[in-house]
């Protein structure tokens, strides 16, 4: 069986390849594995960010959040998420908390 590490390397390869589906698939099995990776969620955000499946995304990058909430970039991330979906006080909301976090 796969590590979750080794999941998250694998997608992170059909992501490069263009298999996005996929690419989300075995990252659900690495956050399926364990729930508190926050780099599979980071990537789940990305990945469904650009497919469009905004919803999706945006409950990765909150959760991303949830998992590191002292790092500026998951709320930048999180922000851009928001934005792609068009929840534009959302997006500017986490920006606001990210520069916060940046002091």
């Amino acid at each position: 069986m796969p590590t979750r590490e080794e999941l998250y390397d694998e997608a992170d390869k059909l992501k490069d390849a263009g298999n996005l589906d996929e690419a989300v698939a075995r990252l659900n099995e690495a956050v399926a594995m364990d729930p508190m990776y926050a780099l599979a969620h980071s990537a789940l955000a990305v990945v469904l960010t650009r497919l469009k499946r905004h919803d999706e995304a945006i409950v990765h990058a909150q959760k991303v959040c949830e998992l590191e909430p002292n790092e500026a970039f998951s709320f930048t991330a999180l922000s851009v998420a928001c934005q792609r979906a068009g929840r534009i006080l959302d997006a500017e909301n986490a920006m606001a908390h990210a520069r916060l976090l940046q002091g």
